[in-house]
């Protein structure tokens, strides 16, 4: 019962504190009839960007701009700009500096993306703190992420971070804003995650990704091209204000709210195991989920959060993890839910209240029944006590005793054990009273007798 109503409660709370859908709107950004695009290779010379995966960044930034440069140099009214076409040292005011003398509109930084622990997968779009150019960048993102989401990439938002200065952490944005100039950081991918690095194994995958940061940006600015037969001039973007940050882009340094699981059945026979994982986080978007069948000492992979949307901040509070479980184990199951800027919380602990069998051998009966005559005997489903953890008791038969079990024979011995102490209260009182009846008696006897 205490699930449900915390389920109910993360339901209402997730609905009334995260925007349920993005309305088309305008773009936020006006400029003109021409539009001057810049964009930056991020990396070159000495900084090579992340080497992970037999990847040198520096070099694939630069591929993924050059086609960038060229599809968008197919759009009327457009001038574009690259801050580096060779591999060059270049420091991040540099490149915001050259987009000042161009008179840039925007700042695009192309960039790739691993992680300490190689566990991260996505695609993922930095915006400024400050609005309006938190605005522009979210407009822009929602359409670049849209995309990656469509090409099968997962979506990890559009984002901000602040630095201890509580100005924008990354460079390239604090000193394009400092000069006026929109900007935005582009993670198309984790190269060294081998779901995400399918998208980035060569160099023409990498002008795809090009292509569709040009596209993206045609959309943003409402472009049109003669040459490729295409008209974005009407194009509706996603919701956002000039005048405050979007909610969807602020930083959310908490762990998710809660996360619990609850038993649903067990099939000992086959060895599978379903657990109902629910979680809320009432700032972000969960992300990720992650599960360990060894009591915490280990955990699985990560994997994307079922359907997850961090463009909207809609999500499942609740789905069915099925898990095979190894013959001869008793899993204890603990999960972890991890919001869109990857920290978690750990759910409750799940312990079978028995052994999943081998399997049998070849003319011998399954597991669980009582004999050869019996072959209509139904799989047990073992019910979950409150807080969704069972608890081990006895397993004769095959039958575990629930949680509900065990606590009316505790609270049982509990009233056996009140009456003895009563009981034996009652006795020692008795016999005080039996002994101090008879000192009585004596003393009396004693006064009675001649002197």
């Amino acid at each position: 019962m205490y699930r449900f109503i915390i389920t109910v409660v993360a339901v209402i709370l997730t609905g009334l504190l995260l925007p349920v859908q993005v309305c088309a709107a305008p773009r936020l950004q006006n400029t003109g009839e021409k539009v001057i695009i810049v964009i930056d290779p991020g990396h070159g010379g000495e900084n090579q960007g992340t080497i992970e995966n037999n990847h040198e960044e520096k070099l694939m930034t630069l591929t993924t701009a050059l086609a960038m440069y060229e599809e968008l140099s197919l759009y009327d009214n457009v001038e574009v700009y690259m801050t580096r076409t060779e591999d060059v040292d270049l420091s991040l005011k540099e490149r915001a500096e050259f987009a000042l003398s161009v008179d840039a509109d925007f700042l695009f930084s192309v960039h790739y993306n691993a992680s300490l622990n190689h566990e991260l997968f996505g695609a993922e779009v930095w915006v400024p703190l400050e609005a309006p150019y938190n605005g522009y960048g979210f407009q822009f993102g929602y359409e670049f992420l849209s995309d990656m989401r469509e090409k099968g990439l997962l979506v990890r938002g559009v984002k901000t971070r602040r630095g201890n200065d509580g100005l924008d952490y990354y460079g390239i944005l604090r000193e394009s804003v400092e000069r006026e100039i929109p900007a935005v950081i582009i993670e198309h991918c984790h190269v060294d995650e081998a779901r995400d690095a399918y998208y980035c194994d060569s160099d023409e995958k990498l002008r795809e990704f090009g292509r569709a940061d040009a596209e993206a940006v045609a959309k943003y600015f409402g472009l049109k091209s003669s040459a490729l037969n295409v008209d974005y001039s009407d194009y509706q973007l996603a919701e956002a204000t000039a005048d405050s940050p979007v909610r969807m882009t602020q930083i959310d340094d908490t762990e998710p709210d809660l996360c619990l699981l609850d038993f649903l059945e067990a099939d000992y026979e086959n060895g599978t195991l379903s657990l109902a994982v629910s979680a809320a986080d009432y700032d972000s978007p969960l992300l990720y989920y992650s599960y360990s069948t060894d009591g915490g000492r280990t955990y699985s992979v990560r994997e994307a959060w079922p359907d997850t949307d961090t463009l909207t901040g809609i999500y499942p509070d609740t789905f069915t993890l099925n898990l095979d479980i190894q013959p001869g184990t008793a899993p204890e199951v603990t999960v972890r839910a991890y919001n869109q800027y990857d920290l978690y919380t750990e759910s409750n602990r799940y312990v079978s209240p028995q052994v999943f069998p081998s399997q049998p051998k070849e003319g011998e009966g399954s597991p669980g029944q009582n004999s050869e005559d019996d072959n209509n005997t139904s799989l047990e489903i073992v019910p979950v006590g409150a807080g969704g953890s069972a608890v081990k008791g006895d397993t004769k038969d095959g039958k575990g005793v629930s949680f509900l079990v065990f606590l009316e024979l505790s609270l049982a011995f509990a009233v056996f054990l009140l009456i003895l102490v009563i009981v034996s209260q009652c006795a020692v009182r008795r016999s005080r009273r039996k002994k101090r009846l008879q000192r009585r008696k004596e003393a009396g006897n004693t006064r009675n007798q001649k002197r």
